[in-house]
């Protein structure tokens, strides 16, 4: 047991370091994923501010920044294992003495470090050119949120990864298809869900089905309206049982795709 255990977390750590020391032996990279959503975050924030609204204006820099770790969870995350097995590598996390969601886990992490660096550099950029005012009364309230928010994300892109792992290119096309509405739904542009909302309730009660929606209007509300623990709550019990649900929900979908994949001779590449 504790073997095993051992094995697990050296591939946790074998996952999380090549991802975060690929990015940093390439720098560049940072910037040049960090610009297509300032351009974004520098559009929405001059619009909200010419119409007069400071605080929406905050509120698309909190939303800008949030948008790199939902384009991780889709293009890196969810399709890891759909690349690895184009690239013949599948067939070694499949034999090999570990469980698949310590490879899920060691990636996640790997891209929580990757992608906070982006996010924190859109976030100073952008509250230094527009000069954004940030508000934050309670630290622990904000890491809470970011915490939750990315345990529930990750958890939708380990559940997601299993789906890849097995159709493939099927699911892959899956990406162009969210990116978009899960960008409007989830608040990436402007609030979706509370007071400042413009959509019903019923798409609301959508929208707080995405873990990227009620970690977004969490870290706007500790970051830029200065809330506290006590007032955001709701936000970490919702987060907590989406996490709760989509972690177990992947880990029993990755071991039915993978027994799936066995008998139906489906997780390898065919060559003719």
């Amino acid at each position: 047991m504790l073997q095993t255990l051992k094995h697990n977390l050296k591939a946790v750590y074998a996952r999380t370091y090549v991802r975060v020391i690929s990015t940093f032996r390439e720098p560049e990279w940072i910037l040049t994923e960090s610009l297509i959503p300032l351009l974004v975050v520098f559009a929405a924030a001059t619009l909200y501010r010419v119409s007069g609204s400071e605080q929406l204006a905050g509120f698309a820099v909190v939303g800008g920044a949030m948008m790199a770790f939902w384009d991780n969870v889709l293009w890196l995350m969810a399709s890891q294992f759909y690349w690895e097995k184009e690239s013949g590598n599948l067939d070694l996390y499949i034999i090999a003495p570990i469980s698949k969601m310590s490879i899920l886990l060691g990636m996640s992490v790997g891209s929580i470090i990757n992608t906070s660096v982006r996010a924190v550099l859109i976030v100073l950029i952008a509250t230094y050119v527009l000069n954004i005012r940030v508000n934050v009364a309670d630290p622990l309230a904000v890491l809470l949120v970011f915490v939750m928010t990315m345990s529930a994300l990750y958890g939708l892109g380990m559940l997601m990864s299993s789906l890849y792992m097995l159709y493939g290119r099927g699911a892959y096309n899956l990406n162009d298809i969210l990116s978009e509405p899960v960008y409007l739904l989830s608040g990436l542009y402007f609030p979706t869900i509370g007071r400042f909302s413009p959509f019903p309730w019923v798409v609301q009660f959508l929208a707080s089905l995405i873990p990227l929606t009620f970690g977004i209007d969490g870290l706007r509300r500790t970051i830029i309206l200065g809330q506290t623990v006590s007032e955001i709550l709701p936000h970490i019990g919702v987060l907590s049982i989406l996490s709760l649900v989509l972690i177990p929900l992947a880990w029993r979908t990755l071991i039915f795709m993978e027994n799936l994949g066995r008998r139906e001779g489906r997780l390898s590449l065919r060559w003719i």
